[in-house]
């Protein structure tokens, strides 16, 4: 008799730290192939929303940058602590 067992979610990793690896490795993308911090903003979190205030002093500015730099550590081996995580079964 076969038993199925249904593995729960995995818990390592919230939503939201998915959502922001996944923002960090689009923004590395871009900055590898050269796109402005802008450009990078506008990909990741739209057009509309970038243009609704001033880029110099924008908080999705800032965000991006941070989401290129935390990227950029994240491929340069940074993953590794990621990978550490032990899955709750």
């Amino acid at each position: 008799m076969a038993h199925s067992h249904r593995l729960l979610p995995d818990a390592r990793i919230t939503a939201q730290q998915r959502r922001r690896l996944r923002r960090m490795l689009q923004a590395v993308d871009g900055h590898s192939e050269g796109a402005s911090y802008r450009q990078i903003a506008e990909a990741i979190f739209g057009q509309s929303r970038i243009a609704e205030t001033p880029w110099k002093t924008s908080a999705l500015r800032d965000a991006t940058i941070d989401l290129v730099k935390d990227g950029l550590a994240l491929t340069a081996g940074g993953y590794r602590s990621l990978l550490k995580r032990r899955r709750r079964l």
